[in-house]
């Protein structure tokens, strides 16, 4: 169709007479609009109602954009509403189709030949009474769409055209943070996916984590991306806050407030010895100062500096042995059983399997953000069969070290940190969830822009989710969603989201979307693009008519469901090789702290008669690290004194 000329309203120039008019431009403006649909009725700030002529309003549907010509820019305007008053009637000559309600939401500036180029928020010069309002045209669906293409990834094609492509702004989508939410089933994990896979397309040096709580990742991103199951990932359990230890030691902190008072102790004491030790191991001339400097520096209970296990249980069998009544040793008794129980469970096994305690920090970020990326710019891990005290601590830590890899990066690492269901980790109840993940989580959200720590949060139950993380994410895509508290949620999230596009959420198909925010322009309805078939994730729903039209025709495949249960899944069987290897090992240590606790009860001295258990013998191999004389305390290791 043939665009409609606007009728040229020229601005009055101030330095002329009124009499005359203002200079017109070279050319009129390029074709924006298509037919005329109706006049201005009314207008109330950026609401206004037009009357739609009846020869034309056919074309007018609800979401749609149209185009108002005032004064030297295009005003741009969305329609939210629609009917036919009961007190309406037909005028002489004029088929009236009823009366639209619409949104002013920018304007197009022309250059100075007068062709509009450039699209932004607001409007100058408010529309007129009687002014015509014709439909966008291609080319205007265009303009207010358009991206800088060094800058701007397309994601799919505007709904209302499905030749214009919808692009987002790569740095105000991730340097201001972003969601993705919508019902099971409506394709969160494919836009996950796709948005991803656009960025790498663009940035292949970029840092990107992705949490995989069902395992429905591995093939979307080929050779692009890391694959970390929990048996190949190394987290080791003293990079962990002191809060998160807690957490992974005793559980509620309330119920173990003694406990909890033991490890704040012995735990600086713990780094001070493993400091100490790689000083002598290391000793010269050199490094005397510097081990001097050790024993008198005090060691925090949250800095990620190394320890063993065996010398914090070697000093809890000292402080046992300072104790005189059976009930104050009942709280150290607790503590070291509660420190075998979970350093022997197979679940904990990426944090305690490791038989050497080395300062692995720096080999660990490598792995997990990245650094070099040698061609592998995310890092996919798998969580799927965790328990959720597992996974709490887990994602814990990994949104810690991401912020604080950030921060002390001075912004030259920008890290996106995916995270998948994050309901379950940020939940709007304050008495639910883990509170050093919801503080981890929301660190990130809250300043996570000032230093190049981005968060992505998808959830398929945005009410659940905390609104103060929503809130943060500047850029949106909500795909349908029939709950009402969510569609609520949403609608609140953000300041300009048009409520026809909202009130369009439980009806959108799959792979649809509205997206709104910092991101793009306006707020629009998309049609994201299809993924390729060897790149969707592994989350369709299961063919019940498939399997469940023919028996099984054996017992065979259970046994193949059990040995995925039991071990191929998550690992769990390299895992458990690897725990019973190190109680074997152990088995000679336990042993010897029994007889050590026995002999403090009985006031026997610890250092006298008992062999060094198999553990902590190999963690003092050498002579010059090996206690002598008086057992090394923790009131030394307070002091600075002692060894």
């Amino acid at each position: 169709m043939q665009d409609a000329p606007f009728p040229y309203k020229p601005a009055i120039a101030v330095s002329a007479p009124a009499q005359a008019p203002a200079p017109v431009p070279k050319s009129l403006p390029q074709p924006v609009s298509e037919h005329c649909i109706g006049t201005l009725r009314s207008i109330n700030g950026t609401r206004a109602q037009i009357i739609m002529d009846g020869t034309a309003a056919h074309a007018a549907t609800l979401g749609a954009f149209v185009t108002i010509r005032t004064g030297y820019a295009i005003a741009i305007a969305q329609i939210v509403g629609m009917h036919v008053p009961e007190s309406m009637s037909s005028r002489p000559g004029v088929a009236i189709a009823g009366v639209a309600d619409i949104e002013l939401v920018g304007e197009l500036l022309p250059d100075a030949d007068g062709n509009p180029t450039v699209f932004r928020r607001g409007v100058s010069v408010a529309p007129r009474l009687g002014d015509q309002i014709h439909m966008i045209s291609h080319d205007g669906l265009s303009l207010i769409n358009r991206q800088d293409n060094s800058t701007a990834i397309t994601v799919g094609k505007i709904h209302q055209d499905p030749t214009v492509p919808a692009a987002v702004e790569i740095d105000e989508m991730l340097g201001k943070h972003f969601a993705i939410v919508g019902s099971t089933g409506t394709g969160k994990s494919c836009t996950v996916a796709l948005l991803l896979r656009r960025v790498l397309e663009r940035h292949p040096h970029a840092h990107i984590v992705l949490l995989d709580p069902h395992n429905e990742y591995a093939s979307c991103f080929g050779q692009q991306a890391e694959h970390v199951p929990l048996h190949k990932l190394n987290l080791p359990y003293w990079c962990l806050t002191f809060e998160e230890v807690v957490e992974v030691l005793l559980g509620s902190k309330a119920e173990s407030a003694e406990e909890v008072e033991v490890l704040r102790e012995l735990i600086p004491a713990a780094k001070r010895q493993f400091a100490l030790a790689g000083a002598d191991e290391h000793a010269s001339i050199r490094l005397s100062s510097a081990k001097s400097r050790l024993g008198r520096e005090r060691f925090s209970v949250d800095v990620p500096l190394p320890y063993r296990m065996a010398d914090l249980i070697a000093m809890i069998d000292e402080e046992m042995g300072k104790l005189e009544k059976q009930r104050d040793l009942n709280v150290y008794r607790r503590l070291k059983a509660r420190i075998a129980t979970v350093t022997q469970d197979p679940r904990f096994g990426f944090m305690f399997g490791s038989f050497a305690v080395q300062d692995s920090l720096k080999s660990m970020l490598q792995q997990l953000f990245r650094v070099p990326v040698a061609g592998k710019p995310i890092t996919v891990i798998g969580l799927m069969g965790l328990p959720s005290e597992v996974i709490n601590v887990l994602v814990s830590v990994l949104a810690r070290l991401a912020f604080d890899l950030a921060i002390y990066s001075e912004g030259r690492l920008p890290i996106t940190f995916v995270c998948e269901e994050a309901h379950r980790y940020v939940p709007a109840q304050s008495n639910q969830g883990f509170e050093p993940t919801k503080r981890s989580i929301a660190r990130i959200a809250k300043e996570g822009r000032k230093y190049g720590a981005s968060l992505c949060v998808v959830s398929q139950r945005p009410a659940d989710l905390d609104p103060t993380i929503l809130s943060q994410c500047s850029t949106v895509f909500a795909m349908r969603l029939a709950n009402e508290r969510d569609q609520t949620i949403i609608g609140s999230a953000l300041a300009d989201a048009s409520h026809v596009l909202l009130n369009a959420l439980p009806m959108l198909g799959t792979r649809e979307a509205i997206v709104f925010g910092e991101a793009v322009n306006l707020p629009s309805r998309i049609v994201l693009d299809q993924l390729p078939s060897d790149a969707l994730p592994r989350g369709n729903t299961a063919a019940f008519t498939e399997h469940w039209a023919h028996d099984q025709a054996d017992d065979e495949i259970l046994t193949g469901v059990i040995q995925q249960w039991r071990y191929t899944s998550d690992g769990l069987k390299e895992r458990m090789s690897s725990a019973m290897d190190r109680l074997k090992q152990n088995r000679d240590e336990e042993v010897t702290s029994a007889q050590r606790s026995d002999r403090f009860v009985s006031g026997i001295n610890p250092t006298q008669g008992v062999p060094a258990s198999p553990a902590y013998g190999a963690a003092h191999s050498s002579p010059a690290a090996a206690p002598s004389g008086n057992a090394w305390t923790v009131r030394q290791a307070r002091t600075g004194t002692g060894r």
